[in-house]
């Protein structure tokens, strides 16, 4: 079954056109910055973009910082190959003010001849009419029409991103969704992921290398467990070879972001031993940001000295590092004994039952009103808090739009006690719930 996957766009272009502001301009706080250490191949630059309900990973194809012209365009033309080969759609970048050059040329050709959707960007036209003659020099490059931006000032990106997406190609019908209950295993390097992963998977495994073009970070482990397929994205593998620990953490949050973005539900893996930590919590923060079903798996748990208030102490100190995160489901396991492991797949299947759960309208309203009834909305300056209504309008996760007298009045407090009223009700375990505050007037 073919998987659904988000377009890869990638970006070409010398050094210093503005690739990283254009990223942090179309990708707001969702960047991700990979450092560049020797010996892993390629590190990427990516960001998640969303143009008109349409999502595409953007990707840059490699920083060049080097002298000499003739290295530059070497090394361009080797982003410009590996934009080729795995890119659906390829953003040329060039720089107004820099006008064009030579490389710029050599890669056109390489573009052209390659056959893919390429658009031609040219940044840093802080004003259209100041350098529009300018802007049109670039229909030289013969690879089609230049769309002039300004990265810093967030100017003509909707144009140029309307041009990108227009060269997606509709999904066909073969994709159909694949429903399989997707299961990032994530943590930080050495806690046992992929043991946990491996005894899961015991003999009937099969893996799937990713899609290609995607980072290839993440490998998929198939599962089939009582007649149900499981799909397993394993941050661990692959890198064994370097364990250089200053770049480390950083590569693994960006992997860490990959593997949570394409599941529905995120184990957490904590070594008992360690205890909780801030890294985890970072971790943590990445699948709560993102929606995701929450499970931590308490692993190596053979290990640690017990009495009968071991594991309650245990799981207070998780809930006070992760307090933004009270529905995560807890479960304390041992991959080498494989103790209680196999519970684990009941409360994914439980946690994804939860994080696709909707609940009728007239049974929000009546948990609402009551929920009201018990404890006064607040007020400020005389003026009360009333809410009119509440309906969910979608799953993966539950959210929720509560329409209100004054936004200013709807204080996270307030929000959350709605939460937890609605949580005794449906329990809602292991997933985060949303909620969207609308104002409406009295009359309406």
């Amino acid at each position: 079954m073919s998987k659904k996957r988000k377009p890869i766009v990638a970006v070409v272009g010398r050094p210093n056109v503005g690739k990283s502001t254009l990223f942090n301009a179309l990708a707001g706080s969702r960047l991700a910055i990979v450092k560049d250490t020797p010996g892993i191949t390629r590190d990427r630059l990516y960001a998640d973009v969303t143009w008109l309900n349409t999502n595409f990973t953007l990707i840059d194809t490699g920083g060049i910082e080097p002298d000499s012209k003739d290295v530059i365009l070497s090394q361009m033309r080797e982003q410009a190959q590996i934009a080729i080969d795995t890119a659906d759609v390829i953003l040329f970048m060039t720089d107004v003010k820099q006008g064009l050059v030579d490389a710029d040329f050599r890669v056109a050709d390489m573009l052209r001849k390659s056959g893919r959707p390429v658009v031609l960007t040219v940044n840093k036209v802080d004003s259209f009419e100041k350098y529009m003659p300018d802007v049109y020099e670039f229909y030289n490059l013969g690879i089609g029409e230049p769309w002039p931006i300004s990265a810093s000032e967030r100017q003509g990106l909707g144009d140029m991103l309307d041009e990108v997406i227009s060269h997606f190609e509709e999904p066909s019908d073969e994709e159909e969704e694949d429903d399989r209950p997707k299961v990032a295993i994530v943590g930080k390097p050495n806690v046992g992921k992929s043991s946990i992963l491996n005894k899961l998977a015991g003999e009937n495994r099969v893996i799937v290398s990713d899609i290609a073009g995607t980072t290839r970070d993440a490998i998929d482990t198939e599962v089939k467990y009582q007649g149900r397929e499981y799909v397993f994205i394993d941050t661990a593998g692959l890198r064994r070879k370097n364990k250089i620990k200053e770049e480390l953490e950083k590569y693994m949050i960006v992997r860490t972001v990959s593997a949570v973005e394409r599941a529905d539900v995120v184990v957490l893996v904590i070594d008992a031993a360690e205890g909780v930590t801030e890294q985890d919590a970072k971790i943590a923060g990445i699948a709560h940001e993102r929606g995701k079903g929450m499970i931590i798996a308490v692993n190596k748990w053979d290990m640690v000295e017990k009495d009968d208030k071991t594991i309650n102490e245990y799981k207070k100190k998780i809930t006070q590092v992760l307090s933004f995160m009270p529905y995560a489901e807890m479960i304390f396991v041992s991959a080498v004994t494989g103790q209680r492991l196999v519970k684990l797949y009941e409360m994914i299947d439980m946690v994804i039952e939860n994080h696709s759960m909707r609940v009728a309208t007239g049974v929000l309203n009546e948990i609402m009103t009551e929920a009201v009834a018990l404890q006064q909305p607040p007020t400020d300056k005389g003026k009360r808090l009333k809410l009119f209504y509440i309906t969910q309008v979608s799953v993966k996760p539950p959210t929720f739009v509560i329409f209100v007298n004054d936004k200013e009045l709807m204080h996270f407090s307030y929000t959350r006690y709605i939460e937890n009223k609605i949580r005794e009700s449906f329990g809602f375990r292991g997933t985060p719930l949303k909620f969207i505050i609308r104002e409406r007037k009295e009359q309406e």
